[in-house]
C-alpha cells in the first residue's frame, strides 16, 4: 500500500487509535505471511497493513465479541447497529438506559450492537469499565453521531483475513509461529501520574507488565521474530526498552472533547528485529 493511497479508519473511536501514525509504524515492519497485534485495539495498523494473514488479540472481551460477529454476520449487524443511532437515542436518558441494558445483557450480539453504540454516543469514544467490570463512560452530548457503515463494510471484508481472540498478549506471543512480525500498542506509560486514568478492560496494565513485554519482545528476538512496540517517549521507557533500536517522533494527541489545549508529545517506537527481517525493513 503506497502512502499516496487514502488510509483507511476504525469503525470505533478509540483513545490512543493509530490512524495517524499508521505510515510510521509501517516503516518498522518488515514483510512476512502474518502480521499478530497482542493489543488490536480499533485496528488501524491492521487496516492499511496488507499481510496475508492476521492474529488480532484484544484483552477486551466485548471488543473481540464486536469484531466477531461483524467478521461473520455482517450484514445482520450493520443493519441492527443503525437502528440505535437515531435522534431519540442521542439524549443523555436513552444513553444512560442502554449502558445500563449493556452492562446487564448476557446475549452477546446484543452486546455487540449496543459496544458500537456506546462507544459512538460516549465521552470522546473512551472505552473504560469500573472495578466491578461495568461500562461507565458518560454521555458525549453530540450533535449527531455519525454511523460507519462504509469503515464497518471495509472491516468486515478485511477481517476475513483475520482470527480474532480474547487472551492475554502473554499467550499470544509465547505462541507466535516462526517468521510471524508482532506489533504492540499496549497502554501507555503515563506522562504524569494523574494521566492515567482510562482502562480498556477490569485489569490494568502497570509498569511490571511493560517491563514483562519488553523481555518477551527479546526473547521473541532471538527466536527470529521482529517485534515493534509503542508508547510514549520518556526516560522510563527508555530504559525498558533499552535492548531495542529506539526511534521517536512527535505526534500531536487529545483525549480532550473539543480539541483545546492540544499538543505534541514524543513517540517511541522500539524495534527488536529479528533474523533475515533485520535486513528487510520495508514498508509493508
Amino acid at each position: 500500500m503506497s502512502q499516496k493511497e487514502t488510509k483507511s479508519r476504525a469503525f470505533l473511536k478509540w483513545a490512543g487509535g493509530k490512524f495517524k501514525l499508521v505510515d510510521d509504524i509501517k516503516r518498522h515492519l518488515p514483510k512476512a505471511d502474518l502480521l499478530i497485534e497482542p493489543f488490536v485495539g480499533a485496528g488501524s495498523v491492521f487496516l492499511n497493513t496488507d499481510y496475508k494473514q492476521y492474529q488480532l488479540n484484544d484483552i477486551n472481551a466485548d471488543l473481540i465479541n464486536l469484531y466477531q460477529i461483524v467478521q461473520r454476520n455482517s450484514e445482520q449487524f450493520i443493519a441492527d447497529a443503525s437502528s440505535t443511532f437515531c435522534e431519540s437515542s442521542n439524549q443523555k436518558t436513552s444513553y444512560l438506559s442502554l449502558r445500563q441494558q449493556f452492562n446487564q445483557s448476557q446475549d452477546l450480539y446484543e452486546r455487540a450492537v449496543l459496544f458500537l453504540y456506546l462507544n459512538r454516543h460516549g465521552y470522546n469514544g473512551l472505552c473504560r469499565y469500573n472495578l466491578s467490570g461495568k461500562f461507565n463512560v458518560p454521555f458525549g452530548s453530540y450533535k449527531k453521531p455519525y454511523f460507519p457503515l462504509a469503515e464497518l463494510w471495509f472491516f468486515a471484508e478485511k477481517a476475513q483475513r483475520a482470527n480474532f481472540i480474547c487472551s492475554s498478549y502473554q499467550d499470544v506471543m509465547a505462541q507466535a509461529p516462526s517468521g510471524a512480525v508482532i506489533y504492540c500498542d499496549p497502554p501507555y506509560v503515563p506522562l504524569s501520574k494523574t494521566a492515567s486514568f482510562t482502562s480498556y478492560a477490569s485489569a490494568g496494565f502497570n509498569l511490571d507488565d511493560q517491563a514483562a513485554l519488553a523481555n518477551q519482545a527479546e526473547l521473541l528476538q532471538q527466536r527470529g521474530n521482529t517485534v515493534v512496540i509503542s508508547n510514549h517517549d520518556t526516560t522510563l521507557t527508555r530504559k525498558i526498552y533499552h535492548q531495542a533500536k529506539l526511534h521517536s517522533i512527535k505526534v500531536g494527541r487529545s483525549i480532550s472533547q473539543n480539541g483545546a489545549g492540544r499538543k505534541k508529545v514524543a513517540e517511541l517506537f522500539a524495534v527488536y528485529a529479528g533474523g533475515k527481517n533485520n535486513l528487510n525493513l520495508k514498508p509493508n
